[in-house]
């Protein structure tokens, strides 16, 4: 009883109390029933307190406390400086997204099986994963998509049920790490209500991350506050979009939950900072929305725009003296643009970009955003629709010019990623042919940049495509036989042309060989390395090599059908 006396004494005689108790009319007389109670119970002391703050209110007809009680639950006795407003806010967060979670975060557990690009005939070992997900409107299920890459089977649980319900996707973003579940159970859908997106939220703004993450079975809430507001690498999909960080850790499991502030949906959760403690991040509703609309009116997933430029920054004075910069101007530099993109035609290499849709950019490429804050003006292109027109002003030789380019998604000549679809792969008297692609590269470690073939990594890092539907295909491997022999070492270089004629892609491959009709068969390769083959032998050995190595078909599915 003592300790909880000296407790109550503490309390008042603290910073706390002049913070709570500013009118010294009303501290006064419970300063002195605290002196005068150190033996009396604590039920005694509060009584006192709260009767004679009352009448004191009362009279002077303020109302400051309701009862003693709620000032006791309003301090923080493990730490006295947390304020009484943070601590509610902190508490009616919690407890509204516990609410809001129960009848919409699922569990979703997922049965992948990923492709051996190094053998692009086989898959790699089944894998089961788990991770979070919650409802939106139209009876559907947003989650991440890495969350289902490559999936074979996808089950749902909901909180507080044994059953397990089957989903099928029905649309995958792998840029923006976002994927669409459908269940057609009625049963599963009874009193599941869905979330509503809010918007994007401010600096220290309190979140409520909800998921399932690793460690236990049960539905888990992690608070945190928002540290940072700016586009971030998506690690799943290898693109630059906005996201929000903030200080709460995103765990294995916690993928695909929501974050919640107040009673609606801040962003979803998708990743953490590797090697820091207490740094996850979320994606903003602005992205979810661009990309739930995206399906909506496509049908299907389409991508995120680009102008399909490498732009340099104008913050050294004599560089900006050099282009004719006025003091007033800002802007960046077009160093590189890809021949796909609508922006090459209109376009040239040293134009300074002065503004995107009317808003001026600074000279290290950022735009306002909100209150003080700067962003990339990446984000604002890709917030655009395909085949929607944006107003670029430029200056060229200087001179200015309002330029409209109509903004497109732009495929990289080397793909990122390549989920949900078998690799491509042709095979020709044990040569084993495919397009370079990251996830090759990916089979050479977690240090594949410094692992994988050199010369291979910096083409697929920096080499724009120059027509469409174009491939750099390279000779993989070479599967040993009497018809090859001496060519083993040529592996991992870039097929150039086939019987004097460039080759454009895999398909445009196979086609040259198979219409060969001359004795010998030429493959030119980098490095100015040179493969002949007699054709007629080449192709009967062809079939033999295929049984050796339990190959069932000399070409990919997606070759074979076209």
């Amino acid at each position: 009883m003592a300790s909880l006396v000296r407790m109550a004494r503490n309390l008042f005689s603290s910073s706390f109390y002049s913070h709570l108790l500013k009118d010294r009319a009303v501290a006064q007389p419970a300063t002195k029933t605290i002196q005068n109670a150190v033996s009396q119970p604590l039920s005694v002391v509060r009584n006192n307190i709260t009767q004679q703050i009352k009448s004191k209110l009362r009279s002077e007809k303020q109302l400051f406390f309701t009862s003693s009680a709620s000032l006791f639950k309003s301090y923080n006795f493990r730490n006295r400086r947390l304020p009484v407003t943070k601590a509610r806010e902190a508490y009616a967060t919690q407890n509204t997204a516990v609410e809001l979670a129960l009848n919409s975060v699922v569990k979703v557990f997922t049965v992948s099986c990923s492709p051996n690009y190094l053998l692009p005939w086989q898959n790699k070992s089944q894998r089961e994963t788990m991770g979070s997900g919650f409802v939106i409107l139209g009876r559907k299920i947003l989650t991440n998509a890495h969350v289902v890459a490559d999936h074979t089977f996808v089950l749902v649980r909901k909180h507080g049920c044994p059953t397990k319900y089957r989903a099928e996707v029905k649309a995958v973003g792998h840029e923006c790490d976002l994927a669409i579940l459908t269940i057609e159970s009625e049963e599963f859908w009874d009193g599941m209500n869905p979330l509503e997106l809010g918007d994007v939220p401010f600096l220290q703004e309190a979140v409520a991350v909800v998921g399932y993450p690793q460690g236990g079975d049960n539905i888990s809430v992690t608070k945190g506050v928002v540290s940072r507001v700016e586009p971030t690498q998506y690690v799943h999909g290898a693109s630059q979009l906005m996201a929000i960080q903030i200080d709460a850790a995103i765990n294995p499991g916690n993928s695909g939950g929501p974050a919640i502030m107040g009673n609606k949906v801040a962003g979803v959760a998708f990743q953490n900072l590797s090697g820091a403690e207490n740094i996850g991040y979320i994606i903003p509703v602005p992205v979810i929305k661009h990309f739930i609309s995206g399906v909506e009116e496509n049908g299907k997933y389409i991508g995120f725009c680009s102008l399909g430029l490498s732009c340099q920054t104008t913050e050294n004075v004599h560089l900006r003296n050099h282009f004719s910069m006025r003091p007033d101007m800002t802007g960046v530099i077009v160093s590189k643009i890809n021949p796909l993109s609508d922006a090459y035609k209109i376009l040239k290499k040293d134009d300074i970009i002065l503004s995107f849709d009317g808003v001026l950019l600074a000279n290290d490429g950022t735009v306002p955003f909100r209150n003080r804050e700067r962003i990339t003006f990446d984000h604002l292109v890709s917030m655009k629709k395909p085949n929607e027109k944006a107003i670029v002003r430029v200056l060229r030789d200087g001179q200015e010019h309002e330029l409209s380019i109509i903004l497109q998604p732009i495929q990289p000549l080397v793909p990122v990623h390549q989920f949900d679809k078998l690799p491509s792969y042709y095979i020709f008297a044990g040569l084993v042919f495919v397009p370079l692609t990251q996830p090759y590269l990916h089979e050479y470690g977690e240090d594949w940049y410094n692992t994988s073939p050199r010369r291979l990594c910096e083409r697929a890092l920096r080499e724009l495509p120059k027509k469409a539907n174009q491939q750099l295909v390279i000779l993989s491997q070479v599967l040993m036989d009497d018809i090859n022999a001496g060519y083993e070492r040529l592996a991992e270089l870039q097929v150039l042309k086939v019987n004097g004629t460039e080759i454009d892609n895999l398909k445009h491959l196979r086609q040259l060989v198979q219409s060969c009709n001359a004795e010998f068969l030429r493959i030119d390769l980098d490095d100015e390395r040179v493969i002949v083959l007699n054709y007629e032998m080449a192709k009967r050995a062809t079939s033999s090599i295929l049984k050796r190595h339990r190959i069932p078909s000399s070409v990919s599915i997606d070759l074979d059908t076209e």
